[in-house]
């Protein structure tokens, strides 16, 4: 069965009643071209234990297993889970499906029943963040940025992350500073990985293509933040200040994002610590903004944790 032919593509989804759910993101990669790039990327090991999320139709799936890979696939629709489980049934043991919302997963403890095959209602869990693993996926779009968000906020022990997303959103994660495409998720990706476009993928390798091209991305963990800063939560609430009004000046956007700090107060810090206070946000490098963020955290501002 050949995963990545657009008429197989539209039989499989036949033979079970589904058709592509525009709502899921729901675009099939139809191009082994590209998939032998994901793979690349990947360099997948005899043994590697990968998170796959939104397998889709099990074409990536198939290839990280017969790689060498232990794969933890993660999907959402239950449609495509029956369909999963039969085109996947000669690789049950090394495949192991979850049906799943990837922002709600806690993958140190899912990781955790896997390698330790424990019950699933363990806890989360000890020494997991020691066990190395790798994300590869080609990602619905529209869960791309909070999903990159919330694992890199969420500390797992990941080794690197190789993911198919928008085109933008992967040139938004390696941008430079003064540039339209830097923002938040550019220093939240910066602060804790090492990233880079390997590959650009056209809108026409998908079915049903999407509005936008894609590209695949890799972003490899650091062992260091690239900033070392006092207070990581106060650091990242500066930053989400910044961007989010980013046509404004640092004072005007930061105005009252921290207790006690006004326009005046920050126009006096921002000045104390070399920067210039008429700077926008999206001029800032992440060390100019953890050099604001340790001033803050030196003059004892404490501010509640964001929920």
């Amino acid at each position: 069965m050949e995963l990545t032919r657009i008429g197989e593509v539209r039989r499989l989804l036949a033979a079970y009643g589904l058709r592509p759910r525009k709502s899921r993101g729901q675009n099939f990669l139809v191009a082994a071209g590209v998939l032998d790039k994901i793979l690349e990327a990947a360099e997948i090991r005899a043994g590697d234990l990968v998170v796959e999320i939104g397998p889709g139709l099990g074409a990536l799936t198939r290839r990280l297993v017969e790689d060498g890979a232990r794969v933890v696939a993660v999907e959402l629709d239950a449609g495509l889970l029956l369909v999963l489980r039969d085109v996947l049934s000669d690789y049950a043991d090394r495949v192991r499906l979850i049906q799943a919302d990837a922002l709600e997963v806690d993958y140190d403890a899912l990781l955790k029943t896997v390698v330790g095959r424990q019950s699933p209602e363990v806890g989360p869990a000890e020494g997991m963040r020691d066990v190395p693993f790798k994300v590869v996926a080609n990602l619905p779009y529209y869960i791309t940025s909070p999903f990159i968000a919330g694992f890199l906020e969420a500390g797992y022990g990941f080794e690197r992350m190789v993911l198919m997303v928008q085109r933008e959103t992967a040139e938004r994660m390696v941008a430079e500073p003064g540039t339209k495409a830097y923002g938040a998720l550019t220093v939240l990706v910066c602060y804790h990985t090492r990233a880079e476009v390997f590959w650009r993928v056209s809108r026409h390798c998908f079915y049903p293509p999407p509005a936008v091209d894609s590209a695949i991305i890799r972003l490899f963990k650091r062992e260091q933040p690239a900033v070392s800063v006092l207070r990581p939560d106060l650091y990242f609430r500066i930053v989400r200040a910044a961007f989010g009004q980013r046509r404004k000046m640092l004072p005007n956007a930061l105005d009252h994002c921290i207790p006690g700090l006004d326009r005046k107060a920050w126009t006096r810090l921002i000045r104390d610590v070399g920067l210039d206070p008429q700077a926008r946000g999206e001029t800032l490098t992440p060390e100019e903004f953890g050099i604001i963020a340790d001033a803050c955290a030196q003059m004892g501002f404490d501010p509640p944790a964001v929920v």
